[in-house]
């Protein structure tokens, strides 16, 4: 499943750089597949925290946060051991408890940075209450939903 037309030249919101690490790795020194929705996270971490938002919140017994319902990675090359990966995380679609992200994957260093995988995830605004510990998908903040509505690609 391609979340992105090929023709299209995609405008990354947010984009997030690190280096392989070799924990990130199985024992040829590939990046284990794992680290691709970590990365997915972690992009998405940054965002909210650009936006002057949070992932999780704890206010009068009741937990607020983003549990993923959907997630998806396609694979295209390897990164290795100390590698620069660039995330590239666009927002498609804001919905009324629920957001949809897109992700590119780029292998740094050379002439011509290589796309090492695709990724997609949609996430739900939930909250649980502490007394009965049911969690429900709720409606997104007036305020977020407007912030990553202007952020939609």
């Amino acid at each position: 499943m391609n979340y992105f037309d090929e023709s299209e030249q995609m405008d990354a919101l947010f984009t997030y750089r690190k280096k392989v690490e070799f924990s990130e790795t199985d024992m040829a020194g590939i990046v284990h597949f794992a680290n691709f929705f970590r990365w997915m996270e972690v992009a998405e971490a940054e965002l909210f925290d650009s936006l002057g938002a949070t992932l999780i919140e704890h206010k009068g017994g009741i937990t607020a946060g983003w549990p993923r319902v959907r997630v998806n990675c396609e694979f295209h090359a390897p990164l290795h051991f100390r590698d620069e990966v660039e995330i590239q995380l666009t927002v498609k679609a804001v919905k009324i408890r629920a957001v949809e992200y897109a992700f590119r994957f780029y292998r740094l260093g050379g002439d011509v940075p290589v796309h090492v995988a695709t990724g997609a995830m949609t996430t739900v605004f939930a909250c649980r209450k502490a007394e009965t510990g049911v969690i429900e998908s709720a409606e997104l903040e007036p305020e977020l939903a407007q912030a990553l509505e202007k952020l939609v690609q």
